[in-house]
């Protein structure tokens, strides 16, 4: 299992981004895609996750309301937008995936860069 995620960049504050992450092989209804970010000095945090099947979702408090994940079963790919963008959420964002939605995400992605001006 490979994830390739995307659509990092710079933006400023209060801006939008839409993050993308591309599964290869097949992505079974058992499974959770997440995002996940660690920004400079800090340790990795949950973000968002939706599980395949159902399209269930749960966010980190300090990002409900302004992000949004979803996902395109026919493309195998799952997104992050994020509106109203601050300097603290710069970060890398990460794309994982958990086969069996136990909680234990065995897959991981590259990463991509997320910088919010001020």
């Amino acid at each position: 299992v490979q994830l390739q995620a995307s659509g990092g960049g710079l933006v400023q504050a209060g801006g939008s981004l839409r993050l993308s992450c591309v599964a290869s092989g097949r992505t079974y209804s058992s499974s959770t895609l997440g995002w996940f970010r660690q920004a400079p000095g800090k340790e990795r945090e949950f973000i968002a996750r939706i599980t395949w099947g159902y399209g269930h979702t749960r966010y980190a408090d300090s990002v409900k309301g302004r992000f949004t994940i979803s996902r395109d079963k026919a493309e195998n790919t799952v997104y992050l937008l994020m509106n109203s963008l601050q300097p603290e959420d710069t970060a890398v964002y990460y794309c994982a995936k958990d086969p069996g939605s136990t909680g234990t995400y065995a897959h991981w992605g590259q990463g991509t860069l997320v910088t919010v001006s001020s």
